[in-house]
């Protein structure tokens, strides 16, 4: 069976990060650590070469793959932060539309700067979607 692609790596998140050359996406991604890290409790890593990740779990497909994935996380990609985990708890329906502007797609929340959505919105579907995987689809 294949073995999931993105994995914690032990890389430094802040030399990650301080090597960002899109002035919005380096500050955003400063900004991102922060919040993350005081709403979940974690600890930043390294998942795969460009995801920042704050805590885990395992997931077990019906098919029998399985493996360990990021709870919530974020990636300063060129063209927009790509954000993960925080479409998947039941309150993200009632919280999209408050947030401001913003894409989704498979299972990821696209932003092209902080300043476009409401932080305080933001902040509920970073506890919302990291509070669903760690107890609804339970940590490793």
């Amino acid at each position: 069976m294949a073995e999931n692609k993105t994995q914690a790596t032990g890389a430094s998140v802040e030399e990650f990060l301080a090597a960002v050359e899109h002035p919005v996406r380096h500050r955003d991604g400063f900004r991102l650590l922060e919040l993350m890290r005081e709403i979940t409790g974690e600890e930043p890593e390294m998942w795969g070469p460009t995801i920042v990740g704050f805590g885990q779990y395992h997931y077990k497909y019906k098919s029998g793959r399985e493996g360990d994935a990021v709870a919530v996380g974020f990636s300063p990609r060129k063209a927009s932060l790509s954000l993960y985990g925080l479409t998947y708890g039941p309150e993200a329906a009632d919280l999209l539309p408050r947030l401001g502007k913003h894409k989704t797609g498979a299972g990821c929340l696209y932003v092209n700067r902080l300043e476009d959505v409401d932080e305080d919105v933001l902040a509920e579907l970073i506890r919302a979607g990291y509070r669903h995987v760690t107890t609804v689809l339970h940590s490793p």
